[in-house]
């Protein structure tokens, strides 16, 4: 995604387009497995953009969250962090984390084994999954070298 993007976007949805909400867009469009908190989306946007404010970006992320642009996630960490969100054709959210017990790195990755049984609730509870989210623990190729 890229600024044009972002700007007709934010056009659409008869939001004013500003260099604030585009400079958050591209941060996180730019880190898509850094998985920022509010302060660090912060620290990298004001390079660019030396007025912004802290509780503008706080403001923004609120907007962008509603707007079902980017998704809020917790990694266990004591940390809320966000992310772009991507979503399949149908628009479904299909992105899940992998996060290591031993460093704490947390790896992204895409596809969906779970389409399966929510095609199996729907069927026979008559409940349909919108969304959902997988958070997986264990340990990471460089951890368990350690370990041996």
């Amino acid at each position: 995604m890229d600024r044009e993007y972002f700007t007709q976007f934010l056009r659409e949805k008869g939001l004013k387009v500003t260099n604030q909400r585009i400079g958050v867009l591209e941060v996180l469009s730019g880190s898509e497995d850094s998985h920022l908190t509010a302060e660090e989306i912060y620290d990298v946007v004001r390079v660019r953009y030396p007025e912004i404010g802290l509780a503008t970006v706080y403001r923004t992320i609120q907007l962008f969250l509603r707007l079902h642009l980017i998704d809020q996630i917790n990694l266990d960490d004591g940390c809320v962090r966000y992310e772009m969100r991507t979503e399949d054709a149908g628009g479904r959210h299909h992105h899940h984390h992998l996060i290591c017990l031993s460093c704490g790195k947390v790896f992204s990755f895409d596809g969906d084994l779970l389409e399966t049984l929510e095609e199996y609730i729907l069927d026979r509870d008559g409940f349909q999954v919108v969304d959902h989210k997988v958070q997986l623990y264990g340990y990471c190729k460089e951890c368990q070298k350690n370990m041996e």
